[in-house]
């Protein structure tokens, strides 16, 4: 049994995550930015579907990204060096949870419910959720969204329309937080992908270790400005 939370983000310690499913850990509360900071910051995060109460994970191990340990293969940074893509940041928010959302190829369904659309889109209006979106041709063609809180970025979902869309607005994440001072990327579940471009698993207790500092540094809450990755340079 797991507990049922309502009132206030009193969360229980995450060491307390069921084994199957890996990492359920409590069901009811709120998405509101209350919740949803307190939940971040102790390596907590709703995932649920239609239809279903709130559900609150913290799995194990935790599948992490150090900006600067992220793998660009040969042919990925020759697209960078072309410029195949523009790159914006926060332009286009809702419009990229709305593709991150969409039916994909043998899957039936989506975690990211209208209810979690909306709540992402306050903590975006707030300055803590951001997007990072490819365009061709003035079309958005891929990218990917998140919460950033201290110095941490918990990566929340990707999506592609065109091959190697999302692989770009990740690698321009990973060098712009790489040069902001962030000190980790969640990628929450492990997935060979992730693992592909650098991703490694670490355990529950050191993840929420490091949270406990890197949480409470960094910059306060804002909204990106694409300059920020103007300059960057893929040699």
């Amino acid at each position: 049994m797991i507990p049922w939370l309502a009132g206030r983000p009193a969360f229980p310690p995450v060491d307390c995550a069921l084994a199957k499913p890996n990492g359920l850990l409590a069901a009811g509360g709120e998405l509101s930015p209350h919740w949803l900071l307190e939940a971040y910051r102790h390596g907590i995060f709703p995932w649920f579907s239609d239809g279903e109460p709130i559900l609150w994970w913290s799995p194990a191990p935790r599948l992490v990204l150090l900006p600067g340990d992220i793998r660009i293969s040969r042919s990925l940074r020759k697209r960078l060096r072309r410029g195949e893509f523009e790159v914006r940041l926060d332009t286009a928010f809702a419009e990229v949870v709305a593709g991150c959302a969409a039916p994909r190829s043998g899957s039936a369904g989506t975690w990211i419910t209208t209810a979690m659309q909306a709540a992402y889109g306050v903590m975006h209006e707030l300055g803590y959720a951001h997007s990072v979106e490819c365009w061709q041709a003035g079309e958005l063609v891929g990218g990917l969204y998140g919460m950033a809180v201290g110095r941490v970025f918990f990566g929340e979902s990707m999506f592609a329309r065109v091959t190697d869309a999302s692989k770009v607005a990740l690698a321009h994440l990973a060098r712009l937080l790489e040069l902001s001072d962030y000190a980790v990327i969640d990628c929450q579940m492990t997935t060979a992908h992730l693992q592909s471009l650098g991703a490694r698993e670490i355990s529950r207790a050191d993840f929420s270790a490091c949270l406990a500092r890197w949480t409470r540094e960094g910059a306060p809450p804002c909204k990106w400005t694409s300059d920020a990755i103007a300059a960057l340079a893929w040699d």
